[in-house]
Order: C-alpha cells, then structure tokens, then sequence
C-alpha cells in the first residue's frame, strides 16, 4: 500500500506557480472536491458562481483565480486559471503504485510480427496484432486489443477495454446479400493522446485512419475508417464519426454527438452536446442543434410549428 503524500502550500505554490495568501507552512495531505473536504484537505474554485459552496467547506486551502476576493477561512493558491492548477496538482497526488514503466504482464499476446519499444506498459489480457507498433512511454491498460496495423506514438494512453485497428464497416451490397470489402489501410495515432474506456478506432479501408498529437477521447467513442482527427481535438462520451470525414484542429465535441461520413470540418470547431453534424463546417464557432425534453403533446405541437416554418 502506497504511502499518503503531502505537501506544504509552499510547494505546491511554486510547482504551480501560483501566489500563496496565507500560511506557507501549511500541509495538505489529499485533494478533495469543495463539499468533501477535510482539514488537510486542498480545493478548487473554478467557477465564481459556486463561491458560495465554500461557506460550509473545511478545507485548509483553495484555489481560486487570482481576482477572486479571498477572506481568513481559508489559505489560498491565486493563479490565472484554478482548473488547470487544479490538474497540476492532481497528478502529484497520483499514487506511486498506479503505472511503473517498463512493465509488460505475462498475460499479454504480442505478435512477433508487432514492435514494441522497451519502455511501455502493457496491461493484462492485452493483444497486440500483427504490423502494429507502440513507440516509448505508451500505456496500454488491460483488455485491449490492437488488431493489426496500428502504429502508436510516444506518450500515448489507451484504456481498458478499448480495440483499435479494428474492421471499417465496408460492404458491397448484391442482390444475393453484401460482400465484404477488406480494410487495407492503417490506423496512425499521434503523440500524447488519450484514448478512453471501451472505444472503437478503425483502421482505414485503403487510405489511413489518423488521430492526431494531443487528442483526448472519453469513454466509449467510435471513430470509423479514413476519418482524420486533428490534433488536440477532445470529445466527449457516447460520441461517433463516420467514415471518412477529415476534422480540423482543436475540435470539442459533446456527449452523444455526431459526425456524418465524407464531411469536412474546419479548425476550431466547438459541438454541443447531442448534436448531429449533417454537412460541411467552414467556418470556426460554436454549433448546437438541442431540442430540449418536452412533454408528449408539447413536443407535437412543436414539431407542427417547426414543419410550418420550413414551408
């Protein structure tokens, strides 16, 4: 069992490079959400308008930004943006025992067609297929599979239970059913990207799939065959791109959207949640087609409104 750390407010100042109001000699020994915490306990406020949540907190110390008006309740870690100190700051409470690289579990089946660097974790009932390779500081938790031709760059995470490199979903229908069409191509994923839990990356039908450096996936997104991701994009849970559609940089897209196939999308694109993109973006914004929840008969008669305005 790992030892619990803790640091003084003078540390984790400096690390952050924030500015310390109060005492620096404090210690915090845990990081903890604003209504959870205890007396050695850090927060963060990232949003002024749940200021007033902290009336009840006993955290030893907050961080706020930096125009935030503080009082003697608390110690405080002034900066330009509180969430991204916040994330600092968790990843050295990280547990020591989390992730040791080199490490490869004896329960993992690697092709000796496949070529792994030396300095990669590979967790268990991990498979890695032919014509794959992972380059160094790749971490690849347990239960997933890459299927072949997967290349993986440096400081990339992929977690549990996520397959790449699997089959597009190509088929040439007949009249006696559909035929098969083999995926020829790769699937390329860039430097220091994160893959969530339970996704699904195709390698390309003929051209490559890509996925490029700095992106981040939640939990259950499909990316289908030939679509290229651009870098630093993120998207949310629940989220699909269909086939062969080219996206820009720093796209962000929210839970149970989507993308149709053979589309192109322009840089810094921003989708909301529950939105289907059915044509060409070419212009940066933001772009949201919600319908919030209604009663039955509300919904009906919205949707006769909605029909007579397309008239």
């Amino acid at each position: 069992m790992s030892k619990q750390k803790s640091f003084t407010l003078k540390e984790l100042a400096k690390v952050t490079d924030s500015i310390l109001v109060g005492d620096e000699n404090c210690i915090v020994d845990n990081l903890s959400s604003i209504e959870n915490s205890s007396k050695s306990s850090i927060t963060f406020l990232s949003n002024k308008k749940y200021a007033s949540s902290l009336e009840f907190s006993k955290a030893a110390a907050v961080i706020v930004h930096k125009d935030f008006e503080n009082n003697n309740s608390f110690n405080y870690l002034k900066t330009d943006d509180p969430y991204l100190t916040y994330a600092k700051i968790s990843n050295l409470f990280e547990r020591d025992d989390e992730i040791k690289i080199p490490f490869i579990h004896e329960s993992a089946v690697i092709s000796d067609k496949a070529t792994v660097h030396n300095d990669v974790y590979i967790g268990p009932n991990v498979c890695i297929g032919p014509n794959c390779t992972i380059e160094q500081n790749v971490i690849i938790h347990s239960n997933c599979s890459l299927v072949k031709d997967v290349s993986i760059d440096s400081g990339t995470i992929i977690q549990n239970g996520t397959v790449l490199g699997s089959d597009g979903f190509g088929f040439a229908p007949t009249k006696d059913g559909y035929v098969k069409i083999k995926q020829l191509g790769k699937l390329k994923i860039g430097k220091n990207v994160e893959i969530g839990a339970n996704c699904t990356i195709d390698r390309g039908a003929i051209d490559d799939t890509e996925i490029h450096d700095g992106v981040i996936l939640d939990n259950l997104v499909h990316i289908a065959h030939n679509v290229i991701l651009g870098q630093n994009s993120a998207i949310a849970a629940s989220c699909a791109i269909a086939g062969s559609t080219k996206i820009g940089k720093n796209f962000q897209m929210g839970g149970l959207s989507g993308v149709l196939g053979h589309l192109d999308v322009c840089d810094n694109v921003t989708v909301g949640a529950h939105t289907l993109i059915t044509k060409n973006i070419t212009k940066p914004g933001n772009y949201i087609g919600i319908m919030p929840a209604q009663e039955h008969n509300d919904w009906a008669k919205s949707s006769v409104f909605i029909k007579k305005l397309s008239k």
